[in-house]
């Protein structure tokens, strides 16, 4: 084992993820260099989540398994950082001694510190933070992919959803200066990125806390241009020279306006992809849930997005099984997912989380009944899923290669516009982050199959959407 050597293991979103590539940047800066499992690496860091309950047993699993390896070695650091760590310090002191550190998510940039402390401290060093530091993208970074990038272009939440946890945990929300964002972009064209995510815990209210500030540039503060400052950041992207593909998660369909759509069918480099989160199709359990829309202007916005954007693809977020949900509630979530026609859907099962105001809320949905019916909205959306893919057959669409396929060496997997999963035959001289022209020749629930070919692309067939919205 080198004591110079690093492991990060990241659970949960994008974000996490994000945040993993900022924290491998500063640990290379500092001379460490990756190693291929924590069992050899010096340096072993959990980059955790707090969404779901099995974030905790997940990590308190892998602490036990790394307590031997820390008892056979006590120069092995180990590092626990991000959402659980914010929550669960006090818990994680308790539970893990053998910890080194504990940062929360607001002060990774600390880690140096934090670590140079760890080498003279007898018990684990907790620094947690209430207030944002810096953002991440600050940070340095070491990138998994070279031609896709994570950008952060805000942090926090200021929505209060009975089911999260997050806004306690990463704090308001505060956006980077457009500036800022378009400077990175334009850096990581310079390094060899051609796609990039956009991220925020409620990306599309992005810039409203500059506007309140009075730091918005001086020629949007007029509203002359009558668009969104999330809408102005995506034109601006679309200006950057090299920037192929762009990508944006999580938004919330009460933030959403119809600049946002024209960006995302005027500007040629942003993807024909949205991530729309349903949660539920009961306005009696939306309300619950604290979500300010209701379904029928969910499906409002379905209409609007998938009448402005050719061939755009939807995916979706719904839990199963909150507080109070009865089977007529369940029912009109299955008939809204039904109507949108979700091109792909993320199904979760309600978890309880201690510090949200659900977990207080009465009549809380028996576990049999809840999985009875994560089984009904499974089988609903991987059809959907399946019929929006069989309608690609026969299409040639553009492909940018992620690399091997996962189970199958002979074959190569990439990324479509919509962000449709599609694999096909190996080429020679097609390596990660080449663009091909594939024609998809078959399709299944949750991926495409294809053989690149010389054809030109031909447009993607639609999802319909609501016959019209709803009145």
């Amino acid at each position: 084992m080198s004591a110079r050597t690093y492991f990060i293991r990241t659970y949960g979103c994008q974000m996490n993820e994000h945040d993993s590539e900022r924290a491998a940047g500063v640990l290379e800066t500092m001379g460490y260099r990756p190693a291929p499992d924590a069992e050899s690496a010096g340096l072993v860091l959990l980059n955790t989540c707090a969404i779901r309950e099995n974030a905790d047993n997940k990590l308190y699993g892998q602490l036990s398994h790394l307590k031997p390896l820390k008892l056979a070695d006590p120069s092995k650091t180990i590092v626990v950082g991000g959402c659980l760590a914010q929550k669960d310090q006090d818990k994680l002191a308790e539970k893990a001694p053998y910890v080194d550190v504990v940062y929360g998510t607001h002060n990774m940039g600390r880690l140096p510190e934090l670590l140079a402390q760890a080498d003279s401290a007898a018990l684990p060093v907790v620094e947690i933070l209430e207030h944002t530091q810096m953002f991440p993208s600050a940070l340095p970074s070491m990138r998994e992919v070279r031609h896709h990038a994570w950008v952060s272009i805000s942090i926090g939440c200021d929505n209060t959803c009975a089911f999260c946890i997050v806004p306690s945990l990463r704090g308001p929300e505060k956006s980077r200066k457009l500036g800022d964002i378009v400077s990175e972009a334009r850096e990581l064209v310079a390094d060899g990125v051609t796609e990039i995510t956009l991220l925020g815990q409620n990306v599309n209210s992005y810039g409203r806390d500059l506007v309140r500030a009075g730091e918005v540039p001086a020629e949007f503060a007029d509203g002359s241009r009558n668009r969104t400052l999330f809408a102005e950041l995506l034109h601006m992207l679309g200006d950057v020279d090299g920037l192929d593909r762009i990508r944006f998660t999580s938004p919330h369909p009460k933030d959403f306006t119809s600049d946002v759509f024209a960006a995302m069918r005027d500007v040629p480099t942003v993807m024909e992809q949205l991530h729309l989160p349903l949660q539920a199709g009961s306005d009696r359990i939306l309300k619950l849930m604290q979500r300010s829309y209701r379904s029928r202007r969910f499906l409002d916005l379905v209409a609007e997005a998938r009448d402005t954007i050719p061939g755009l693809a939807i995916s979706t977020d719904i839990i199963v099984g909150f507080p109070g949900e009865t089977e007529e509630d369940f029912q009109a979530t299955l008939d809204v997912t039904e109507q949108a026609r979700f091109d792909s859907a993320f199904t979760f099962k309600y978890s309880k989380r201690p510090g949200t105001t659900a977990v207080d809320l009465p009549d809380h949905v028996e576990q049999h009944v809840m999985d009875e019916r994560f089984i009904r909205l499974a089988e609903l959306t991987k059809r959907l899923s399946a019929e929006s893919h069989a309608r690609q057959v026969g299409t040639v669409q553009e492909v940018v290669v992620e690399g091997p396929s996962k189970t199958d060496d002979s074959r190569l997997s990439g990324r479509t516009r919509h962000n449709r999963l599609v694999h096909f035959p190996v080429v020679e001289g097609l390596a990660s982050g080449a663009r091909a022209n594939v024609a998809v020749t078959d399709a299944a629930a949750h991926y495409l199959l294809g053989e690149v070919t010389d054809a030109d692309v031909t447009p993607a067939v639609p999802t319909p959407g609501p016959a019209t919205a709803i009145a």
